[in-house]
């Protein structure tokens, strides 16, 4: 543990900031719902599974939350989102990382594009400790993904240079 990570107060903890995330992404699943009604059925299929999955995880922590808030371990506060001040710096690369990765996802394809968010996301979020397990995880991750998204569900995700140097193999 830091030295930062100490100077955390105790007492009831901030849970507000924590519902933002899986509150965007349970309306971004029902809105993914929508858009994939004229999908081909082997979207739909994938679609649902992650989306489900995604719902699913979403109510669980609301219920962790719920429960804690009724226990008195946590409030409906905000502050998590700038405190600890120590992580600002991070949060805000993530978010850079996030943004570039929608504007490069076109012009590089899927897995070329994943692969660097993830790498990068994971180096700076450990301080760049362990670099080649994160590199292999954020290869067998992209390409896991190129895997099943791409190839076995055959979802139509932009394709870059690598999709388009592999797509003779399968």
């Amino acid at each position: 543990m830091t030295g930062d990570a100490k100077t955390l107060k105790a007492g009831p903890k901030s849970l507000g900031s924590e519902l933002i995330i899986p509150a965007i992404a349970f309306f971004f699943t029902l809105y993914y719902f929508y858009t994939i009604m004229d999908a081909p059925w082997t979207a739909q299929v994938a679609a649902f599974i992650v989306g489900s999955i995604l719902i699913l995880l979403v109510v669980s922590f609301v219920i962790k939350t719920l429960k804690s808030l009724s226990n008195g371990e946590g409030v409906l506060g905000f502050e998590n989102l700038v405190k600890p001040r120590f992580l600002l710096r991070k949060r805000a690369i993530l978010l850079v990382l996030t943004i570039a990765f929608i504007i490069a996802v076109p012009a590089l394809g899927f897995t070329i594009t994943t692969f660097v968010f993830i790498a990068t996301a994971m180096l700076v979020l450990s301080d760049f400790e362990k670099k080649r397990f994160i590199i292999f995880l954020a290869i067998t991750l992209s390409v896991g993904g190129y895997l099943l998204f791409i190839v076995a569900f055959e979802t139509r995700f932009p394709e870059g240079p690598f999709e388009i140097f592999v797509k003779g193999f399968f």
